[in-house]
C-alpha cells in the first residue's frame, strides 16, 4: 500500500502518517455522531415549539370556553339566589302561621355563615383566578343556604305536625248540652257558704245526659274524689288536663285512649252537689284555665261530636 507522508515544520521533514485508516474511522464516527445530534437536536427543538404552539392555541381555546361556562353558572347561580331570597320571606310566613318566631336577618347570617373558601385560594392573583375563587365562594354561599332554608322547612314541617296534633288533643268543645251555671272564678260555694275558687264551670242538665271528652287524650283517672263524686281525669298531653265531675256512671277505663267528642261518661249529683250538673275543668301544667276560654266559637257541639264519632 502507498505510503502518505506530511510535512513537520517543527522537524523540516517529511513524516509519515502511521495507522491512519484507524484514524480516518474514528473521525468519521465521530464526525457522523456530532452531525446526527446537530440533526436530531434540531428537529427536537423544532418539534417542540410547533407543539408548544398548538399546545397553547388549545388551552388558550379550552380556557376561553371555560370562562363562558363559568359565567353561565354564575348566572344562574344569581337567579337561585333571587328565589332563595323569595324562599326565605315565604318561609317567615310559613314560621308565623305554624305559631315560630320568624328567622331575623342576623340568625339567617348566621346560620349561612361564612365561605369555607374563603382562605384556601389565596395564592390566586391574577384578575381571572380572583374571578374563579369569587364564583367558587359564592356557590359555597348559595349551597349553605338552600341547606339553611331547607332545615326552616324541616322545622316548620315538624312544628305542623305537631300543631295537627295539639288541635286534636287540646280541649275545645262543650262536655255536654245544658246551660252554664257557675262560671270560673272566685264564688260563694253553694253548700259551705265560704267564698273560694272555683276552677272550672258547672253545666245544669237532667242527670244521665251524655258526656264528652272534649279533646284526644288517655284516661288517667277514674273514680270516687272527695268533694266531687264520681270523677274521670283526661291527660290530653301538651300540658292538659280535663275534669269531669258529679258522675252518675263511668263508660271508659284508666290508660284508655279517647277521641274528642267521645262519650266517656253520663252526669249525675255525687260529691258536694245541690244537684245534677256536670262539674267540669281545664288544666295546664297544673294550673287551672277558664274552659270557656277553649269553646269554638264557630263550630257547634252537635257537629263536632258526629263528625267524631261518625
Amino acid at each position: 500500500m502507498k505510503k502518505l507522508y506530511y510535512f513537520s515544520k517543527p522537524k523540516l521533514q517529511f513524516v509519515e502518517i502511521t495507522n491512519y485508516k484507524s484514524k480516518l474511522v474514528i473521525y468519521f464516527a465521530a464526525s457522523v455522531l456530532v452531525i446526527s445530534s446537530i440533526i436530531f437536536g434540531s428537529f427536537y427543538v423544532i418539534n417542540s415549539v410547533v407543539n408548544s404552539s398548538q399546545s397553547y392555541t388549545a388551552l388558550k381555546a379550552e380556557n376561553k370556553e371555560l370562562k363562558s361556562n363559568l359565567d353561565k353558572m354564575i348566572g344562574q347561580y344569581k337567579k337561585l339566589n333571587i328565589e332563595l331570597n323569595k324562599l326565605a320571606k315565604s318561609n317567615n310566613v310559613l314560621r308565623l302561621a305554624a305559631n315560630l318566631d320568624p328567622v331575623s336577618g342576623d340568625v339567617s347570617q348566621v346560620g349561612i355563615g361564612g365561605g369555607s373558601f374563603d382562605n384556601s385560594m389565596d395564592f390566586l392573583t391574577n384578575p381571572d383566578e380572583e374571578k374563579l375563587k369569587s364564583a367558587i365562594s359564592f356557590v359555597d354561599e348559595i349551597s349553605r343556604k338552600i341547606d339553611f332554608e331547607k332545615n326552616q322547612f324541616i322545622e316548620i314541617s315538624n312544628k305542623l305536625k305537631e300543631n295537627k296534633k295539639l288541635y286534636e288533643d287540646i280541649p275545645a268543645i262543650e262536655p255536654c248540652n245544658g246551660t252554664i251555671g257557675d262560671g270560673f272564678g272566685m264564688r260563694m260555694h253553694p253548700i259551705l257558704h265560704i267564698e273560694r275558687m272555683h276552677d272550672g264551670i258547672d253545666f245544669v242538665t237532667n242527670e244521665g245526659t251524655p258526656v264528652y271528652v272534649t279533646g284526644d287524650g288517655t284516661v288517667d283517672f277514674t273514680g270516687v274524689k272527695e268533694g266531687f263524686g264520681i270523677v274521670v281525669e283526661v291527660n290530653h298531653g301538651f300540658g292538659y288536663t280535663t275534669v269531669y265531675a258529679h258522675l252518675s256512671k263511668i263508660l271508659v277505663k284508666d290508660g284508655q285512649k279517647v277521641k274528642r267528642g267521645q262519650e266517656i261518661a253520663l252526669t249525675g249529683d255525687t260529691g258536694l252537689s245541690t244537684g245534677p250538673h256536670l262539674h267540669y275543668e281545664v288544666h295546664h301544667d297544673g294550673v287551672a284555665l277558664d274552659p270557656q276560654e277553649f269553646f269554638f266559637g264557630n263550630l257547634g257541639f252537635f257537629e263536632l261530636t258526629k263528625r267524631t264519632n261518625n
